[in-house]
Formats: C-alpha cells, structure tokens, sequence
C-alpha cells in the first residue's frame, strides 16, 4: 500500500476507536480490539494470520506487565486495609509542622501513590484531607485538588503503574531505567504542582456536601486490629524501588559477583515485587496478628478490581502491534517526523490530545505507542532517551483531565465540586502539571 493510504487507514482507526469510546461508550478492550482487528484486515494482513497478530500482540504485553500490575495491586490492598496510609500522613503533618500540611499531605501522596492506583489513593487519603480542612476551617478542595494532583503525577509517570510499565515494554527499555529518571522527574513536578496549587486555590469555588466513598470490602478481624505503624509502611512502599534500582546498578558496582547476580535477580521488577508482597503480608498482615487465611482474602480482593485494567493494556499493546506490523505505525511516525518537532514535544502532543480525547491515561499511553514505536526505531535513540520519550508520553497523560475522565468525577464528586468550577480547578491543575513535568524531561534531555 501507498503511504497515502496507510495514513488514512491509521487517522480513520484512531478515529474509530475515539468513537466507540466516547460517544458510543463502548468498554475500552472491546473497542481496542475491535478496531484492531478491522485495522489488520483493512491493511492487508491475511485471516489465516489475523490471530497471530493480534493476540500476538496482546500476549507479548500481558506477558511482561499482567505480573507486576497484580503484585502491584496486591500490595496496594495490603497497605489500604492496614491503615497504615492514614497513620503516615498524620505523622508528616505534626513532624512537619501545621502550617506546612499541605507539604506533609503531598509527601503522603507521593509515597502512597506508588504502589496504590489512582482511585485508591484519592479514597485513602481523602478522608484525611478531610479531617486537616475542617481543623483549619479551610475549604476541602484547598488541600484535596494539590493532593489528588500528586497521585495522578506518580500514577501516569513511575512503575508500577500499568502506563508507564505497558510504555517500557512496547519501546523495548528497562523498568527500572524508566523508574530512576522518572522518580526525580515525578518529585519536581509534585514540588511544582503545591507550590502552584498553594497560590491557585485560594481563590472560592462553590462546593456542595462532598460526597462520602466507602473503602472496599474488609474482613472483619481487620477491622479489630490498630493500625500499622508508619514506618513498617514506609519499608513496604521502599523496598520495590530500591531492589529495582539497585538491579540496574549492579553491574556497576564494586561488589562479588554470586552478590551482583543476586542483586540483579531481586532488581527484576516482578521479583521485587514479589519480594514485596511477602514483606507486606508479613509486616501488615501476620505480625499484627491477623492469620494467613484472612491475609490471603485480601491479597485475592485486589484481582478483580485490576482485571479490566489488565485487559485494556493488553488490548492497548495488540493495537499498537497492528500499528507497527502493517507499517501504518511508520506511515504516521514518517508523516510527523516531517513537521521538523522535536521527538519530546511530538511524543506529548500525541498523548495529551488522545488522552483529551478519550480520558483514560493508560489507554492513551498504548494507543501513542504504536505511533510512535516505528519513530523511535528509525531516529536510533539510546535507551536513555527512550526512557525520557516514555516518560513524555506519560506526562502527556497527566494533562486535560475532564469529564470523559473517571479520574474527574472522582476528585471533583469527593470535593463537592460542580463540572464547571472542576474545570477550572482540576482540569487546570491536571493540565499545568503535565507541562512541569515535560519541562523537567526537556532540562535532562540534553544530558543523555
């Protein structure tokens, strides 16, 4: 086929798939696999290979990250049910100091943030924004929006998160390599997002009684035991980042090498969350006496709710495979490469406008992958750079936040906000912080 049609079957499968999401409310695996399979056809490839490409691409994905989001999400139940969360952040707060909360609210955030998805660390922390608001006579959404902030940076920028993960393994990099550029990058950008917050929101929005979430569903002898102590969920949370770090630097460092082979196997990321999982039922489970049986409930509850987000990446990497087998994906990447930007800005854009388009980051994410895999092919970037690429493109997801976005009406439901003035608040704060974080990508760019 000619490059003409190859971009016009691309744009019309992008167009396809942002109608069936948006006006016909189609479940995003269904419509991702639909519009793949019609792709493939219409370009070209043979029903006797059709499967092939298709479930090819949806294995190869799921092969790699179906592991980590569910022993990321296991870990992330284990620290929701203890309490724990709760218990850190008040421990911010008075070692911090009151007139610093909304610093000790955003430091709980991040650390919360890492292993917990979004939607679980807003309802976690919410009703301790809650609490700090009414003892300061402030409005909630002063402290709840710059909060809510952080944990969306953390869950479109670091592994475990299902994006950033699916984005390391289309482009063929290292989780860990994307984790120790994207820890920094996600730490600016926070800083950025409360120093602006602090001074956006003092300004009044009309709010409405917030409504109330309920937590999931817990066993009852949990709710007989007190709450774990910060520092036993402050390990859990570290000790997935460090093992993965320290993978990557193994081969560098000065130590024997039945050590160096030890550290490079726990710093594989579903190994070290592995490992996590143990510690985390050990710690918040077994040593506050809760027995295995009720550990082992909890750790099956977080299955369920992850399975449609694993099915979605896996749909997302079966489009972008389509994208890059029938040479549509090299057609686009060609066809923008031609408009003389940058591979940062033009791997954002992408993003940020299917993001704007559709709502849900990490099916953007996917979706820009197979876009943008073929131009990262052909421009012979290093691994550092692809890292930055990913991490541009998870910064695209961050931004433009509105109401084709679940994340939207959580915050603004939980903060009693109304659509408009979410709008001016969260969809504004959304959208700043994504470009913070795409100047701190475009200030280390130069360096690698």
């Amino acid at each position: 086929m000619t490059t003409t049609t190859l971009l016009l079957i691309g744009l019309l499968s992008i167009l396809s798939l942002l109608i069936l999401i948006i006006p016909l409310k189609l479940p995003p695996f269904v419509a991702l696999i639909s519009v793949a399979t019609g792709t493939a056809l219409i370009s070209g490839v043979a029903p006797a290979q059709l499967a092939h490409a298709v479930e090819g691409g949806l294995g190869k994905t799921l092969g790699h990250i179906a592991v980590i989001i569910a022993l990321g999400a296991m870990v992330g139940r284990m620290i929701e049910i203890s309490g724990g969360a709760t218990v850190l952040s008040r421990l911010l707060v008075i070692r911090l100091g009151s007139h610093r909360v909304l610093l000790a609210l955003g430091l709980a955030a991040f650390a919360v943030g890492v292993p917990v998805f979004f939607e679980v660390g807003v309802i976690m922390l919410m009703p301790l924004a809650m609490g700090l608001a009414a003892e300061r006579h402030w409005p909630l959404y002063r402290l709840g929006l710059p909060m809510c902030g952080v944990l969306l940076v953390v869950h479109a920028l670091l592994p475990p998160h299902p994006g950033a993960v699916a984005v390391a393994t289309a482009f063929g990099v290292e989780v860990g390599r994307v984790l120790a550029f994207g820890l920094p990058i996600a730490a600016v950008t926070c800083v950025l997002l409360l120093i602006t917050g602090r001074r956006l929101f003092e300004r009044a929005y009309r709010v409405t009684a917030p409504a109330s979430e309920p937590h999931g569903p817990v066993a009852g002898p949990l709710e007989e035991r007190p709450a774990a102590g910060p520092g036993r969920v402050v390990l859990v949370i570290v000790c997935p980042i460090v093992l993965i770090l320290l993978g990557v630097l193994a081969p560098s460092l000065p130590v024997p090498p039945a050590l160096r082979a030890t550290l490079e196997v726990l710093g594989v990321p579903y190994v070290a969350l592995l490992v996590d999982v143990f510690l985390a039922m050990w710690l918040l489970g077994l040593a506050r006496g809760l027995a295995l049986r009720d550990v082992s409930t909890q750790l099956a509850a977080a299955i369920p709710g992850i399975a449609m987000i694993i099915l979605i990446t896996g749909a997302g990497g079966a489009f972008a495979n389509i994208m890059v087998q029938t040479g549509i994906g090299a057609a686009l990447a060609k066809a923008m490469q031609a408009t003389g930007l940058p591979i940062l800005l033009l791997a954002y854009l992408i993003t940020l406008m299917i993001r704007a388009a559709q709502g849900p980051t990490t099916v953007a994410l996917m979706t820009t992958a197979g876009i943008v895999l073929p131009m990262i092919q052909t421009l012979g970037l290093s691994p550092n750079q692809t890292a930055l690429v990913g991490l541009a493109m998870g910064a695209g997801g961050i931004g433009l936040s509105h109401v084709n976005d679940a994340g939207f009406w959580i915050v603004t439901r939980l903060l009693g906000l109304s659509v408009a003035d979410g709008l001016r608040s969260w969809t504004l704060l959304t959208t700043l912080a994504s470009l913070f974080a795409l100047g701190c990508i475009s200030c280390i760019w130069p360096f690698v």
